[in-house]
């Protein structure tokens, strides 16, 4: 082994031991350790094959490295590569699809609905993801989104693989803490925000299945390894978001009931906490777009047959369950400890309050909601334990390749997922409290969108070029002088604020 490989390890040694680095082993080759001080540890591993246990594997933390992750990165890959010459070409490996053995369970059209699956062996970790994709509610739009959308209500054309980004990527430097565990992607085909319960009737007719592929994806993975899983996060986008939060109970209560108690079920809710707002210009619930939320909810569940958690229905009198599609009234009622990701402008919200920012200036009227937007859901946040909203305006970010470059207060989303992993370890391990300098709660409270400078790029849709937050706010109709007078500030103060996302 050369000098650099030694040097390598040696660094790794120090991140085992490090601060921080409890519960996580460094990378070996076998046969290689010091009989001496690998006996114990060895006669351990034996008698877990032997009982039949699975050995649980600790994935590296990459988080806690600071500096030049690239190059740190680069070093890391090359020395797997060296040492599991084999197993490093799975950092590579694609979602395989895998349609229901279970052929009762289907899309909306009827095909087959189905999951993709990337196994990572030796990890106890699960990560199943619920794809997002709005939705539909009645025979009329349904229709259209079969025409204009038809991947999103049938498994006809799926692709047989799928490459996992953001949070199912296996490439440590785009998935720092999560790329080793299993990987699920659960495609979205049900146009029920994940909570349809209905059966056909009518061959013809659409059906609604949301929460049954759930259930079924679940009962399939427990004989491919999941019943020997530690930690099952549900993760999920947009509508795959709100899904998150609507099952994720149900998810731990399947689990237990199937023999299972011991598998901890956390949730991700990314760009599903939807607020019930009054939109800035109320419209006719004509199609998807331009129905307030709580008609189309409303009008949804009873369409789907949609089913939400015992705990939150109780919360509600009869017919008014839909009040559980959003997250600040269903997030109270769950047992299971989830983290909310969220935009503090998010784009589907606007689009459903009727505020559509096409490139022309907004009107001051538009520029008051969106600002108070903002307030409103930074205000439905401040109860939550775990969460992390940037002030930006965009939709979905965890399965990104840019992901890791987003940040609230100086710590990116997968540091805070770690912390917020780390936190629930020790929690359920000692009663510790969450660690210092390793925050959880974090929003933002600068008062414009893109006022955080780690935002993602925006581009003018005329001239494709690149805007920073100064020229994307003028853009908008931002008025410089009006803004600094109402804030009490000078306007070239007020610019400095702006660029340097104070």
């Amino acid at each position: 082994m050369g000098r650099g490989a030694v040097q390598m390890l040696l660094l790794l040694g120090l991140l085992h031991w490090g601060p921080g680095g409890e519960g996580r082993k460094s990378w070996r080759r076998r046969g290689q350790q010091q009989q001496q001080q690998q006996q114990p540890a060895a006669a351990g591993r034996e008698r877990s094959e032997a009982a039949g246990q699975p050995v649980e594997s600790f994935p590296l933390d990459f988080t806690a490295v600071e500096g030049n992750m690239d190059s740190f990165m680069a070093q890391i890959k090359s020395l797997a590569q060296s040492l599991y010459p084999c197993s490093a070409q799975n950092l590579h490996q694609e979602l395989r699809l895998h349609m229901l053995l279970n052929s009762s369970v289907t899309c909306n059209d009827g095909s087959p609905a189905g999951y993709y699956l990337k196994e990572s062996k030796g990890s106890r970790r699960w990560l199943l993801f619920l794809e997002g994709g709005w939705y539909c509610f009645n025979r009329e739009n349904c229709n259209t989104r079969y025409e204009t959308m038809r991947r999103l209500m049938s498994s006809k054309e799926w692709p047989t693989t799928r490459t996992g980004t953001g949070i199912l990527s296996s490439q440590p430097e785009e998935n720092p803490h999560w790329w080793n565990a299993n990987m699920v992607f659960i495609p979205y085909c049900s146009s029920d925000v994940w909570s349809g319960a209905s059966a056909r009737i009518e061959k013809n007719e659409f059906v609604f299945m949301g929460a049954l592929i759930i259930q079924e994806v679940v009962k399939e993975l427990v004989g491919k390894g999941l019943g020997n899983a530690k930690v099952l996060l549900l993760a999920g986008s947009s509508a795959g978001g709100t899904g998150v939060l609507l099952n994720v109970d149900r998810v731990a209560e399947q689990l237990e009931e199937m023999g299972y108690p011991g598998i901890q079920v956390r949730g991700l809710a990314d760009s599903g906490w939807f607020l019930d707002n009054k939109q800035y210009r109320r419209t006719d619930c004509i199609d998807t777009i331009t129905c307030a939320p709580t008609e189309a909810i409303r009008r949804g569940i009873r369409y789907w047959n949609g089913l939400v958690p015992e705990r939150c229905k109780m919360q509600f009198k009869e017919g008014e369950e839909w009040n559980c599609f959003f997250g600040y009234k269903i997030y109270p009622t769950l047992r299971c400890p989830v983290f909310i990701v969220q935009w503090l402008f998010d784009e589907a919200q606007l689009t459903v309050d009727n505020v559509h920012l096409t490139g022309q200036p907004v009107q001051e009227g538009q520029w008051l909601y969106i600002q108070n937007l903002g307030r409103e859901l930074r205000n439905t946040l401040k109860d939550v334990t775990a969460s992390f909203a940037p002030a930006c305006l965009s939709h979905e970010i965890i399965t990104r390749n840019h992901w890791t470059d987003i940040q609230v207060k100086g710590t990116s989303l997968p540091r805070a997922l770690h912390c917020w992993d780390r936190s629930l370890h020790d929690s359920n391990k000692n009663g510790k409290t969450p660690l210092k300098g390793c925050p959880v709660h974090l929003i933002d409270s600068c008062p414009w969108p893109h006022c955080n400078p780690s935002c993602p790029t925006i581009r003018d849709q005329y001239t494709g070029q690149e805007m920073n937050v100064i020229q994307f706010l003028m853009h908008m109709g931002f008025d410089v002088q009006k803004m600094a007078q109402q804030q009490g500030l000078e306007p070239s103060k007020l610019l400095g604020m702006l660029s340097s996302g104070s």
